[in-house]
């Protein structure tokens, strides 16, 4: 790992104006961070001034969480934005498909959609996933879980997945496991760390508890083996992703995680 990203999630207050936004980018520029992956569509602000605000502060945009409505309604539209922020990656945070038959109608779309962007665009559509995809408790049809169907049937030349490493983990996914089933199909890992004691638990379909996110090197992910295989998987960009603050402030927190990948992860 030779450098590192921020998912904008992690500091979306700070994402609410333009002058907020060119400030954000120049403290994750402080902090050490040169990649991001957005999250969201930032209507306040042209997508223009936002990539120059990125630029200015040498923050490259490489993904994105995209609304999936305006994916597959406003293609044109899409592509533009996305050409502008210079991804070549168009993602979705998830998607909710509580049965088989709507799973199987969104795996058919997202399908879809990815060809029509990979054929004219160049672009691939990426899937985020969280701790459901993964869990019998929410999901199971013939001894398949959602993901699974994801993995089997979402087209390996247009689309690719987000792994994120915490909400696997939670579920009780062997990360490193997965993504050598990924191989080669995983652009963004998200980073993120998780409290001991990890105690999952379900009931009527909802997550009534989960071991709490925290800032990277605080928890209990084997962050040097996970890079060692997402290397050598061939995963391009590495993700922070912190939504639970234990400083009380996203960017006290963006920045714990950043200085503990600069003294213990980074490539030297």
């Amino acid at each position: 790992m030779k450098e590192f990203g921020l998912q904008l999630w992690s500091i979306r207050d700070e994402f609410t104006t333009p002058e907020r936004t060119r400030a954000a980018f120049k403290k994750m520029q402080e902090y050490g961070y040169t990649l991001a992956q957005t999250a969201g569509t930032y209507d306040y602000i042209s997508p223009e001034d936002f990539r120059k605000y990125a630029d200015e502060a040498g923050i490259r945009l490489v993904s994105t969480h995209y609304n999936f409505d305006r994916i597959c309604n406003d293609v044109e539209g899409t592509a533009r934005y996305h050409e502008i922020l210079g991804a070549k990656e168009i993602g979705i945070g998830g998607y909710a498909t509580p049965d088989f038959e709507s799973l199987k109608a969104f795996i058919k779309k997202f399908n879809e959609m990815a060809r029509i962007y990979y054929d004219n665009y160049g672009y691939q559509l990426a899937y985020h996933n969280h701790a459901s995809e993964f869990s019998n408790q929410f999901f199971e049809i013939e001894g398949k879980r959602k993901y699974d169907y994801l993995m089997e049937e979402l087209d390996p030349e247009t689309t690719n997945f987000t792994v994120d490493s915490y909400w696997a983990q939670i579920a009780g996914i062997d990360v490193r496991a997965l993504l050598e089933r990924l191989a080669g199909r995983v652009k963004c890992l998200h980073l993120k760390d998780c409290q001991a004691n990890c105690d999952f638990r379900t009931e009527d379909g909802r997550i009534v508890h989960a071991p709490e996110r925290i800032e990277i090197g605080r928890g209990t992910m084997n962050f040097p083996a996970l890079i060692k295989t997402a290397e050598a998987t061939g995963v391009k960009y590495f993700i922070v992703e912190d939504e639970v603050y234990s400083t009380g402030n996203p960017l006290e927190s963006v920045k714990m995680s950043a200085d503990y990948i600069k003294a213990h992860l980074l490539e030297k």
